[in-house]
């Protein structure tokens, strides 16, 4: 278990240029491994990480309180990090241990920090890739299969999801939305068919991300009454108390300083607090998304400013890949449209193309206008997809490769919500000639 050194000298630690702890003093090696994570492997404390991350991009030394996670207590840090070429040297101090802090906000949406156990009669599990991690010897023999047959398989390959009513699908809409379901009716495809109602609460990874879902499949008609949604007052209360709040002092801390409003400060400084703010506001209105009723019609909006909003999200993950995101044009673009699902459509499109692309390659944003129509082209140099994929990707949990990660269900979420703004989304490629999506909308 990690705890304050006895020697008050600091604690050292090295970093490459991948974000990995390549050396390490015994206290800093402890914490590293407590988080999951070992030496050569990437750097799990998150705010020490992100003070190395700050450094090795402003190329200068950085020095921030930090505070990691022990086995069982939270330590309190002073994190010194110097760029040395390519890798970031790390002096650790003034550790003070603390209880660790309860997750309040995990706890009110049911989350056990991704803790996940055997499934009881007729329950099963499935990660984020709605891949099946376990299943219980009931529901099993209900499909006329046994759990080792059917655990790593993906959920879609042993049930047919069925529409409801409203032509939707609440498993799908949960995924995309990260919240629990109930009443998603699905035959099973094997055995005798049966029809079952699914239903599922959230699980959360250690780090807080999304790790898929724990739910209950019983005769059709019953799953509904399974679910509960916690009060929504109480969650938002929980997401002021947990998010809203400390988000709105980040933003206005990063557009002072993006301002100079303390006073002279060097230009690289001040476009790092304004990228801090961007994304910022698009975490907060997310959260908004989350706890409010969606806004009622479309209004104008600028698609340029929201694309770039979307670049500034997608640039470190770009950067890490090596992937450079080329913007032509930076005149505003009116059209009609809802802010944070073109965002959501966006981060998708220019995601899927950093993905895609070779290191040192270049995604493109191109935009376009007449009387009618607004739009974005997301142009890459990745492997280009054929054209007898090229109406199937649209689908749901469709893949332009079979080996590719994820759920399948971005660009159908992506055209959906173009759609529903009275837009579309269209596609363009060849096999070694890249990809180029494009985003309709109605001008303003």
């Amino acid at each position: 278990m990690a705890s304050a050194p006895s020697d008050p000298r600091p604690v050292l630690g090295r970093v490459d240029r991948a974000g990995r702890l390549i050396a390490a003093d015994s206290e800093l090696s402890t914490l590293q491994m407590e988080a999951g994570s070992t030496i050569g492997a990437t750097l799990a404390l998150p705010q020490i990480a992100a003070v190395a991350r700050l450094a090795r991009k402003l190329g200068i030394p950085v020095s921030r309180p930090a505070v990691a996670a022990g086995a069982n207590h939270d330590i309190d840090l002073w994190v010194r990090a110097v760029p040395e070429g390519d890798e970031v040297a790390l002096a650790l101090e003034g550790w003070t241990v603390r209880p660790a802090a309860s997750p309040r906000l995990a706890a009110l949406l049911g989350g056990d920090s991704g803790a996940q156990t055997a499934p009881e009669p007729g329950e099963w599990a499935a990660d984020a890739d709605l891949k099946l991690t376990s299943i219980s010897n009931s529901l099993a023999e209900k499909l006329g299969s046994d759990p080792a047959g059917l655990v790593g398989q993906p959920l879609t390959r042993i049930f047919r999801l069925e529409p409801n009513e409203a032509g939707e699908m609440p498993l799908i809409a949960a995924l995309a939305a990260r919240h629990g379901f109930s009443g998603q009716a699905a035959q099973a495809r094997s055995g005798d068919g049966v029809i079952l109602t699914l239903s599922g609460e959230v699980m959360f990874g250690h780090d807080g991300s999304f790790a898929g879902f724990s739910g209950r499949a019983l005769a059709d008609g019953n799953g509904a009454a399974h679910h509960s949604t916690p009060p929504l007052v109480a969650i938002d209360q929980a997401l002021n108390e947990a998010l809203r709040s400390p988000l709105d002092r980040i933003i206005d801390a990063a557009e002072r300083i993006a301002d100079r409003s303390d006073g002279p400060l060097r230009n690289d400084y001040a476009v790092y607090a304004s990228d801090i703010s961007t994304a910022a506001r698009h975490l907060l209105s997310v959260i908004h998304s989350m706890s409010e009723e969606p806004g009622q019609g479309h209004r104008p909006i600028d698609l340029a400013a929201l694309a770039a909003e979307a670049v500034v999200l997608l640039e470190p993950s770009a950067e890490a890949r090596g992937v450079r995101i080329d913007v032509e044009g930076d005149q505003p673009l009116p059209a009609n449209g809802e802010e944070r699902a073109v965002i959501q459509i966006l981060v998708n499109l220019i995601g899927n193309a950093v993905r895609h692309s070779p290191s040192g390659g270049t995604v493109t944003l191109r935009f376009g206008r007449d009387d009618q129509i607004a739009s974005v082209t997301v142009s890459d140099e990745g492997p280009g997809i054929a054209p007898a994929d090229q109406q199937r990707i649209f689908e749901r949990f469709e893949r332009a490769t079979p080996d590719e990660g994820g759920t399948g269900l971005g660009l159908a979420i992506s055209r959906r919500l173009a759609r529903s703004l009275g837009g579309d989304i269209s596609l363009e490629s060849a096999l070694d000639l890249g990809a180029r999506f494009t985003l309709t909308l109605p001008s303003a």
